[in-house]
């Protein structure tokens, strides 16, 4: 069994960390303490290309792609794994070739930019309970409802949304542009991935041809869950950047920071802490890159792709308020990015399925179902 990545891989690698060294990180703590979304930012990337790379090669370039985003900043990484892992991939896989045609070379180069308008204030992790509804008549359909917290939403030109129908749940494609779609700043300030675009969406009589139809009427879950597959890749694998960029950190900080007439580094307890951090990031490498490797090759990677956004997110966390402890005073100030990192860490315990679904989904998975 060879756990090594190929020649090709590991030189894909070093391009999107040199890309992400000079277009990413100089900029990534500015956009986070104004709250900016950095279009340029996403456009200079793209014109690496690296993003179109990590399309072309499979889920495992683009895992690797994701943790090498989410070691200098989750919020550009989070646009990606929601323009390329969710969006586009619904439209790749649900489009027809008509939908597949207008929109999926366009999303796949970022020409245009798409959202995943899936949650809503009272339907989260429990999808199937959603309030946003569409009616069917000889024109089309007309969308009536409330989304929220939908990443890349302020800058979208096309927006996935889900809706509950009298025929369950249909998925839609909506060019923002369409009458009665309505979208605003969410409230308040988030506590992690700050530079993301997060919005509210009303959708107020809101008109759509039959062909705005993605995948089949009453199969809108099928579509939604399809799309998250990649979704939790892309955190997962995000999640070990982070992970892996609070270790570079505390490295560092370890070697500089004396205290007592010695580096902290040469101490055993903050030795200790370095080895748990260590050992738990190479637990989630493999387990992200496992459930990239599932998915590229078809097999059913359902329980893997739990597993591993349970595990590196968790695992994350525990990584990054250790890098604080370990910083001390200073890592608990915007000054050194172990801060940022927690915040962001936090939040991917939450968005695309909580730490307590992702449990659920592997428990279940596990059991079976009940034949009596």
């Amino acid at each position: 069994m060879d756990f090594a990545l190929s020649r090709e891989l590991e030189r894909y690698q070093e391009r999107v960390r040199d890309a992400v060294a000079e277009i990413v990180a100089p900029v990534a703590r500015e956009a986070d303490e104004k709250g900016e979304f950095r279009r340029d930012v996403i456009d200079r990337l793209v014109a690496t290309g690296t993003p179109a790379w990590g399309l072309e090669h499979g889920s495992l370039a683009l895992s690797i792609f994701y943790e090498e985003l989410g070691r200098a900043d989750s919020s550009v990484r989070g646009f990606f794994t929601v323009q390329l892992g969710l969006v586009l991939t619904c439209v790749m896989v649900s489009g027809s070739a008509e939908q597949r045609r207008r929109w999926a070379t366009s999303l796949a180069q970022v020409k245009e930019i798409g959202c995943y308008a899936l949650t809503e204030p009272e339907a989260g992790s429990d999808a199937r309970s959603l309030s946003t509804h569409a009616d069917r008549d000889q024109e089309g359909w007309v969308i009536n409802g409330e989304k929220h917290w939908i990443t890349n939403g302020g800058a979208a030109d096309l927006a996935l949304v889900f809706s509950g129908s009298e025929r369950g749940m249909v998925a839609f494609l909506v060019p923002t542009d369409t009458p009665g779609f309505e979208r605003e700043p969410m409230p308040g300030r988030e506590l992690g991935h700050r530079a993301s675009d997060h919005v509210r969406m009303r959708f107020r009589g809101l008109r759509v041809p039959h062909e705005a139809v993605l995948g089949e009427v009453g199969k809108g879950y099928q579509v939604a869950t399809g799309g998250l597959q990649h979704g939790r890749l892309g955190v997962a694998s995000g999640a070990v950047g982070i992970h892996q960029a609070c270790l570079d950190a505390c490295v560092e900080f370890g070697r500089e920071r004396r205290q007592f007439g010695r580096r902290i580094g040469d101490f055993e307890m903050i030795q200790a802490a370095l080895a748990d951090m260590k050992a738990e990031l190479d637990a989630s490498r493999l387990l992200a890159r496992r459930a990239a490797w599932l998915l590229q090759t078809g097999r059913d990677a359902s329980q893997a792709l739990a597993v591993a956004k349970l595990y590196c997110c968790d695992a994350a966390l525990r990584a990054a308020d250790q890098a604080i402890l370990i910083h001390g005073a200073r890592g608990y100030s915007s000054e050194f990015p172990v801060e940022r990192y927690w915040r962001d860490a936090k939040g991917m315990q939450i968005y695309e399925g909580t730490s307590h679904i992702q449990r659920v989904i592997v428990a279940r998975s596990l059991m079976g179902k009940d034949e009596n």
